[in-house]
């Protein structure tokens, strides 16, 4: 027999890690923000082949520099108890290192980067930005496979501005790997 609580709180629940952890392996991606819970379903293969071309090429700049490491989902970002993310893409410079643990990434990556997906447009530009700001992501990047687009932003105060759009085969600069030329004629193939 379950056992009934004695209060009911007021207001919304807020969920925590600790109700994270708890969740199902089901197959879906689990998100939470803010203490409410964010339910995705898996990524379609574009998606997931932008992802990977992405991966290759900061994840080779970054091995090769020596420069930190490079992550990809599924792996949680915790950035509180009541926010845990999991970006298509982050990566920690080397000198901050000491933010991954067994549980995952427990604190703000330098750079977060979001691949979006009809589903995910509102949630990735709206809600997540705001958060990834608010928690010290510095760099955010949104990669939309259909338009064939990359935009760059950098905070400024508590909000991201934009700092760069490029579209199609451009190559591409960034102010976080500024020895990196991206080609992104390789990334929406």
């Amino acid at each position: 027999m379950s056992r009934l609580p004695e209060r009911i709180p007021p207001g919304p629940i807020r969920l925590t890690y600790e109700d994270y952890v708890d969740l199902p392996d089901d197959g879906r991606r689990y998100e939470i923000l803010d203490g409410e819970l964010e339910v995705s379903p898996a990524p379609a293969p574009k998606h997931q082949a932008v992802s990977r071309n992405l991966v290759w090429i900061v994840h080779g700049h970054v091995q090769e520099r020596g420069l930190g490491s490079v992550y990809y989902a599924p792996i949680d970002v915790i950035l509180t108890d009541t926010s845990i993310v999991q970006p298509d893409l982050v990566f920690i410079a080397a000198a901050r290192e000491s933010i991954v643990s067994s549980r995952g990434i427990e604190g703000a990556p330098d750079l977060a980067v979001e691949i979006l997906s009809p589903w995910s447009v509102r949630r990735d530009r709206v809600a997540k930005a705001a958060l990834y700001a608010r928690y010290g992501i510095r760099h955010y990047w949104l990669a939309d496979p259909d338009a064939s687009v990359l935009e760059v932003y950098e905070t400024e105060g508590a909000e991201y501005r934009l700092v760069g759009r490029h579209e199609g085969a451009a190559k591409v600069r960034t102010a976080m790997f500024p020895d990196l030329e991206i080609d992104l004629g390789r990334v929406w193939v």
